[in-house]
């Protein structure tokens, strides 16, 4: 499937017909919608989940579709220290504990980038790498390059976990050095000169209280260096389109790799890697307008506050808006809304309004949004330098290149979530992706930030799309890395804080989440998820709805995944049990990978300070050994 191709499911519409209604709007991701969690969940969250003791999980050995299966009863026990640390030695034990305890500390975290430089200074660099590699880096990195990490992928598969491939190289630029890069490629020539197109104030009248919609998808100077209140995330800043090719070919590097090492691999990408975050800002934005459109016509039929699927348009009285808001004529319109499946039900839904999209012969093509004033199509800015035109198509085309190189690998291939400025662009994408690459397997997975308001209506739609067009649905359910950011960027800019206001909200719109895709795959199988998740309580409530839906572990429906050098007691386990686990595994030189080893050390004195258990648990497991005469203990696979 060539470029093109991935640009086509984008873009549909004849360049003759710009003006016209029909191209109103593609096959639009939900990013502004409500969330209404079910007091089921809450229930279950509320009282069954809150789980201490070993659980133990019935699961049916094949599938629930064989005749005549017979249940087989596979216990997990996330208290057994010898299970769960069998692949570790005792120095990695003993490294694990302190540096666990390192993390506890604020002033070592807090000056942590100064104390390594220090340690630089007064140790030299061999020595430095040499205590690097004796502690943190050894403890969240698995080696410099390819070779070098498989010794540790062979011996976690040996224990039953695979690999999710992640080079966590970063620039270490100074705060000024971040701040031009970004403000250099999120704002356009075009944007500098600008007005905004006469449908922004159409939007300003019908829903005056969401005009912050337009402040959150500029880039804004104090909060352009994006590293900061950033957890378990690589950030990127664009320089130019040589170096957006050099991570292409790191992410083919990675892929490459991960399909050498096992036959089921994962490598993880980020959109913002391979082109300018400008694209991805107007296009959010674009994206977000059309749903806002959609919604202010469902509002003027009665049925506004109703979730994502819901919400569906009759379809005479939207025709009859459509021709008095003078959008175009009524026989084009009524050839929009006319087709084998389109409005043949008398309504348009979400989804259907999200396919009114054709060929665009130019990218730029995309940003457009309609002038409900003259009733024609105008572009979100008044124009595109050549340049700019060619940097977006070059980031379809690397996307295209990543998704290519996966199908010929056997490796599945998962695109980070990013900041919510960013998100509804690079979940699109993601989704056209998953319609070419996933109709015989699922191979392309979106991730789901599930601290997000919105979190459950992003997946249900796409869930739902995925079963009408028949492709495998492939999500990553995460927490969210970019909450603090999230939080102060909207209070100081003035818009809506998009994420849930504590963290059982957030946990129980990640149950939700999760419950609503293994309900996907009881259903029909076709779908996948991946629970990338530290909480022990969501891997046991996982463990439990898979045991009550009849989902085996040896379909491969279901995977598991925490970040290297974390949570062994919940991957291992898993993993000998079993189940597809996996960890990230971070790779890359000492001295490159210090800004990702700085935020394992934040976040681990937030994970430690609150729990003590993995301390407990690596500390009965030492003690056994020693007791047990196993001071000397190596594992063997």
């Amino acid at each position: 499937m060539s470029y093109t191709k991935l640009t086509s499911a984008l873009v549909r519409a004849n360049k003759d017909n710009i003006n016209r209604i029909r191209l109103l709007s593609g096959r639009l991701r939900s990013t502004v919608a409500s969330t209404q969690p079910k007091e089921k969940s809450k229930e279950l969250l509320g009282e069954e989940f809150a789980l201490v003791k070993p659980v133990q999980v019935d699961l049916i050995s094949e599938t629930k579709h064989v005749a005549n299966a017979q249940p087989c009863k596979v216990e997990i026990d996330f208290e057994n220290t010898k299970e769960a640390y069998r692949s570790k030695d005792n120095i990695e034990l003993l490294r694990s504990l302190l540096v666990f305890k390192l993390c506890t500390f604020d002033i070592l975290v807090d000056k942590n980038k100064e104390l390594m430089a220090l340690s630089k200074k007064v140790f030299g660099q061999r020595l430095f790498e040499k205590l690097m590699r004796m502690t943190f880096y050894g403890q969240f990195v698995a080696g410099e390059d390819h070779e070098s990490i498989k010794p540790l992928i062979r011996k976690n598969q040996a224990f039953g976990v695979g690999a999710v491939l992640d080079y966590s190289v970063e620039e270490d630029l100074t705060p000024e050095e971040a701040e031009k890069k970004e403000m250099d490629s999120c704002v356009s020539e075009a944007e500098k000169e600008s007005p905004a197109p006469a449908f922004h104030q159409f939007l300003v009248q019908e829903l005056d209280h969401n005009n912050d919609r337009e402040k959150k998808y500029k880039a804004h100077r104090q909060f352009s260096d994006r590293r900061g209140g950033v957890t378990s995330a690589r950030t990127y800043f664009y320089a130019d389109e040589s170096k957006c090719d050099n991570q292409m070919e790191t992410f083919i590097n990675c892929i490459r790799a991960s399909g050498g090492s096992s036959v089921d691999g994962f490598s993880a990408i980020k959109m913002t890697a391979l082109g300018r975050p400008q694209f991805l800002l107007q296009f959010s934005e674009v994206l977000v307008k059309w749903r806002r459109f959609f919604n202010v016509l469902a509002a003027q039929q009665g049925k506004s506050g109703l979730t994502a699927l819901e919400q569906t348009l009759d379809l005479e009285p939207l025709k009859e808006s459509l021709t008095k808001l003078g959008v175009g004529a009524k026989n084009d319109i009524d050839n929009l809304l006319t087709g084998e499946k389109l409005g043949s039900s008398g309504t348009i839904d979400l989804l259907d309004w999200n396919s009114l999209i054709d060929d665009r012969t130019e990218i730029s093509n995309l940003l457009m949004v309609p002038n409900l004033q003259t009733g024609k199509l105008e572009p979100l800015l008044k124009k595109f330098t050549v340049e700019e035109e060619k940097q977006m198509k070059r980031m379809l085309q690397r996307v295209d290149v990543l998704a290519k190189h996966a199908m010929e690998n056997g490796v599945r291939l998962m695109v980070d979530a990013e900041q919510t400025y960013f998100q509804p662009a690079i979940s699109r994408l993601t989704v056209e992706m998953q319609r070419i690459f996933n109709k015989e397997k699922p191979t392309i997975f979106n991730t789901y930030q599930c601290y997000l308001k919105e979190a459950y209506d992003n997946v249900i739609v796409d869930v739902e799309l995925a079963r009408r067009e028949g492709w495998h649905f492939g999500a990553k359910l995460v927490r969210g890395a970019y909450m603090y950011q999230e939080r102060d960027r909207a209070r100081e800019i003035g818009y809506e804080d998009p994420i849930n206001p504590d963290y059982e909200a957030t946990n129980q719109m990640y149950h939700k989440c999760l419950e609503l895709v293994l309900e996907e795959i009881e259903q029909n199988r076709k779908a996948n998820v991946m629970v990338a998740s530290h909480n022990e309580d969501t891997v046991k409530f996982t463990l439990h709805k898979m045991n009550q839906m009849g989902l085996s572990p040896t379909e491969n429906k279901v995977y598991f995944g925490q970040l290297l050098g974390m949570c062994d007691q919940i991957s291992f386990p898993l993993g000998q049990a079993g189940f597809p686990v996996y960890k990230y595994v971070p790779y890359g030189p000492v001295n490159e990978v210090i800004p990702y080893l700085s935020r394992r050390a934040q976040e681990n004195r937030g994970m430690m300070k609150g729990s003590q258990r993995e301390r407990t648990l690596l500390w009965k497991e030492l003690m056994r050994r020693v007791l047990g005469g196993q001071i000397l203990y190596k594992p063997v696979y």
